[in-house]
């Protein structure tokens, strides 16, 4: 019993130690898929205290968050919705940067895109801002993606594409490509919230991901993999990637 008991101190004391040497607090919002799982493993990784907002945090399909190297002393998980800002303002406050993940990717057409993604996406991304803004966040990464700028039909062919390019939203809109307008217009919106408040606002725009999968369930990248490696997809034009 006694080295039981001694066991149970140390590893209270290994705990404190690791918090007490971190090396800040960060939220990242959409913590359970592909993409903010990785962020959440970089982070503990580094020894950061980090935030992982999910839907539901005693759902089984987050139980990876909670294996991850550190978490056990440097992860919380809490429940926060893009469209409801006390929830995403209690996840937030006392951060000091903040990873903007989330955003609506639906794996089959919407009945209603303006309702089902574009609003999440745009509120949803100027929801976080504010919530950073009132509560004092140092920096935000918005989490946009390539198709923000690749959707553009009048940008020429043999002209690299940087941070000038932005896709044409009516264009999106024309093709009905609404996941590229809803991405389009949540990062000009974020940069427009950031100028206009002083907030530093910054923004990365990966493609295709791919890599190991620490959730449970297969990303939409993987599943276009997928797709093309079957023959169900036909081969896409124009096509990066982001590989961890």
């Amino acid at each position: 019993m006694a080295a039981d008991s001694d066991s149970g101190q140390n590893s209270i004391r290994c705990q404190s130690y690791l918090m007490s040497t971190a090396k800040g607090t960060v939220c990242v919002t959409g913590a359970g898929g592909f993409l903010g799982s990785w962020v959440v493993h970089l982070l503990l990784s580094k020894n950061y205290l980090v935030r992982g907002t999910v839907r539901d945090p005693l759902d089984e399909k987050y139980a990876h968050l909670n294996q991850l190297p550190n978490a056990s002393s440097n992860l919380k998980l809490v429940k926060a919705d893009l469209l409801d800002y006390p929830s995403l303002f209690s996840a937030i406050q006392g951060c000091s940067g903040v990873f903007h993940v989330a955003s609506p990717l639906p794996s089959s057409p919407v009945a209603n895109p303006q309702v089902d993604l574009i609003e999440p996406a745009v509120t949803g991304t100027l929801n976080v801002l504010k919530a950073c803004l009132e509560a004092k966040v140092e920096r935000v990464v918005v989490v946009s993606s390539g198709a923000a700028l690749m959707m553009n039909p009048s940008w020429p062919d043999t002209r690299a594409m940087d941070e000038s390019c932005w896709s044409d939203v009516e264009h999106c809109r024309a093709i009905e490509n609404w996941y590229c307008a809803s991405k389009t217009e949540a990062e000009s919106k974020a940069f427009e919230f950031g100028k206009a408040n002083g907030l530093d606002v910054v923004s990365a725009c990966p493609n295709l991901i791919f890599g190991p999968i620490l959730q449970p369930t297969a990303n939409a990248s993987s599943l276009l993999l997928a797709k093309l490696l079957k023959g169900s997809q036909p081969s896409c034009v124009r096509m990066s990637k982001t590989v961890f």
